[in-house]
């Protein structure tokens, strides 16, 4: 039997020890057994290292993005098989530590999997399957936006909507853009200026510079607040939920925030709806991951962004060196550890 080992947050506060850990021997009929070949940090990974959450249990095997070759695969299994070359959203911080990211096997479900194409290589896949995910979530789940879903055939802006994506540059916004375009809306987004370019690549069809003491101002005068579907604060501290709370304010157009930081009390103005984005109910996003995805990055009509950045230590150990990286913090890129 194959030996793994894994990274393990022991306790807030304290860096990864890498130690063996069990060789999964068990799938259930919907999951399957992966060997990543690259890992993605996200700023949740560094964060659960330095503060502890009341809902996460320690120790742990932390890790989300991951991408590799499918060992095996659970009886119900029918879109992958043994060999299949993958990306995948592992899920440990909340199913578990065989569900980590971060070590040399990993259980994964199969409704969060995805084909690489072959002409992709497994630091290029493995930049999306946080940022996909939470952005779908935002964007289409019915407690939220409640968009229409993705289409390879519909053209951009065909809705006759827009959407706002606060943080564009970000892991989760560069995804939330693409999704948005491909749901046929106009995508507005915030970025620093020297991502403006990249971000009108991505299908943006204005961006604004968040450090302008102005944006509010610029946004709004922009925005036709009657066809706004909504705002999404995709990245960003504490300090950019206000704005996009400001914008909603003073468009007057009935315009729904989702934020990925908390709410505070007094912090949401009156007759201002928002929302924090958090779940872990994604049944009606599946199809992003079964139907949309697969397709469109083998059409290539899904871009891998960010792009890696690549640590030049390899294996476990650069993944401490990635979160280091990460916490000094990148733009517009994904920082990424490779197996070999």
């Amino acid at each position: 039997m194959p030996t793994n080992h894994a990274a393990w947050q022991d306790s807030p506060g304290t860096t990864l020890t890498i130690r063996p850990t069990p060789y999964p021997t068990t799938l259930s009929p919907t999951q399957l057994l992966i060997q990543p070949s690259a890992w993605a940090i996200n700023p949740c990974d560094h964060m659960l290292q330095d503060t502890a959450l009341p809902f996460i249990k320690y120790p742990l095997i932390l890790g989300e993005d991951i991408s590799g070759t499918v060992i095996s695969t659970g009886t119900a299994v029918t879109r992958f098989k043994a060999s299949d070359r993958v990306l995948a959203f592992a899920q440990g911080a909340f199913r578990g530590p065989h569900m980590g990211g971060f070590q040399e096997y990993v259980v994964a479900e199969a409704s969060f999997t995805c084909l690489l194409p072959e002409d992709m290589e497994f630091e290029e896949g493995v930049v999306f399957p946080l940022g996909i995910t939470t952005a779908s979530h935002a964007l289409f789940n019915k407690e939220f936006l409640a968009l229409e879903k993705p289409g390879l055939e519909i053209e951009m802006g065909s809705m006759g909507k827009s959407v706002l994506i606060w943080g564009g540059a970000s892991v989760v916004g560069t995804n939330a853009i693409q999704l948005a375009c491909a749901a046929g809306l106009e995508v507005y987004a915030t970025a620093s200026e020297r991502n403006f370019e990249y971000l009108k690549m991505l299908g943006v069809s204005r961006v604004f510079d968040y450090n302008s003491e102005s944006v509010v101002d610029e946004i709004v005068a922009a925005l036709d607040a009657p066809s706004c579907a909504g705002i999404f604060q995709a990245a960003g501290a504490e300090d950019s939920v206000k704005p996009c709370l400001e914008i909603a304010e003073k468009a007057m157009g009935n315009i729904f925030v989702v934020t990925t930081m908390p709410l505070v009390e007094g912090l949401v103005p009156e007759g201002v709806r928002a929302k924090m984005l958090f779940g872990d109910k994604h049944d009606d996003i599946l199809e992003i991951w079964e139907k949309f995805l697969p397709q469109a990055l083998v059409q290539q009509k899904y871009l891998v962004a960010p792009k890696p950045f690549v640590i030049e230590k390899k294996g476990l150990e650069g993944i401490q060196e990635g979160f280091d990286v990460l916490r000094k913090g990148v733009s517009a890129k994904k920082v990424v550890v490779v197996a070999h």
